[in-house]
């Protein structure tokens, strides 16, 4: 990605050079700092430059995300790529959302979802791989707590800890949850995110607003588009104190924010428009759906 900037620099005009911008079209309010958490990192940054050769080699590219969604850098790629580029997402297990079966797992969380009023529930997950600091995992669940606003967390470590902190609240914690599942729930009014792609196609589908606490690799950069281009959440990263910790108060605030607020700011009008957007992309004549049956055309002529 560093590389690939620098030689695009020539067809930039530029005015400030921390935005992305200035180096690939349509990435508006992306600053080189968000690379800063993987790019500061050498064995993560070793494995980008290794990979960076085959970029130019490649006989095609695959978004799983959708035209409607990225429009400005899926155009400017087509333009500067020599392969050719393909938007055929969002890739998320949404045909699973038509089948009934039932999931002894899911029966109690499900169950409790149900009882609950609309749009007044906040999912919250942040992510299976990377975790926050058992300091900032404190400030999450008293912050919760605090806000008095109900949620659904997953979390599948330091479970009895974290029931500790949020005793008397009105809280679910679960190790585990089918997320596409929730997040469509009419219960569901806002989703407590770490900003990793699959979960922001899948809350873009749900049309659920998002309070992003992006961690490493792409979190940050999806975090910007989250808030400042797509307009559908808020971020929690510019509240954090000096020593790189978001407190509590800072935590129940945004939540009470995003989830209690009208739609003053659009923010949920926003969130209800992309989702209409990501489900017809994915219909039949939809541009994903185009895009899947090129990609398939396209792969049918190479020979074995």
């Amino acid at each position: 990605m560093v590389l690939y900037m620098i030689s695009l620099k020539s067809h930039a005009d530029v005015t400030d050079p921390c935005l992305m911008e200035n180096y690939i079209p349509g990435l508006k309010s992306t600053r080189l700092a968000d690379l800063e958490p993987t790019h500061s990192d050498k064995i993560r940054l070793d494995k980008i430059l290794e990979a960076y050769p085959y970029v130019r080699k490649a006989q095609c590219v695959i978004f799983t995300s959708f035209y409607e969604l990225e429009s400005n850098a899926i155009d400017f790629l087509r333009q500067e790529l020599p392969c050719p580029v393909f938007a055929v997402g969002p890739c998320i297990p949404f045909m699973a959302l038509q089948e009934n079966q039932a999931n002894p797992e899911e029966e109690s969380y499900m169950a409790w979802l149900d009882t609950q009023p609309a749009s007044s529930v906040l999912y919250v997950s942040l992510g299976s791989f990377l975790s926050v600091s058992a300091t900032q995992l404190d400030e999450i669940a008293i912050g919760l707590a605090q806000s008095k606003v109900r949620f659904l967390w997953v979390l599948r470590d330091k479970c009895s800890r974290v029931q500790d902190l949020i005793r008397g609240s009105d809280g679910v914690v679960v190790p585990w949850c089918d997320q596409l599942k929730i997040l469509c729930h009419p219960s569901i009014g806002g989703f407590f995110t770490h900003c990793g792609m699959n979960s922001t196609l899948e809350a873009l589908y749900a049309g659920v607003p998002m309070l992003t606490l992006p961690i490493a690799f792409d979190q940050p950069i999806n975090s910007r588009l989250i808030v400042d281009e797509w307009k559908v959440g808020y971020s929690l990263k510019e509240k954090a104190r000096a020593d790189g910790v978001i407190g509590r108060g800072e935590i129940a605030g945004a939540v009470k924010r995003l989830v209690n607020c009208g739609d003053g700011e659009g923010t949920r009008r926003r969130a209800s428009v992309l989702k209409e957007a990501s489900r017809a992309a994915v219909e039949v004549g939809g541009s994903s759906d185009r895009d899947m049956v090129s990609f398939i055309n396209y792969i049918s002529h190479f020979k074995d």
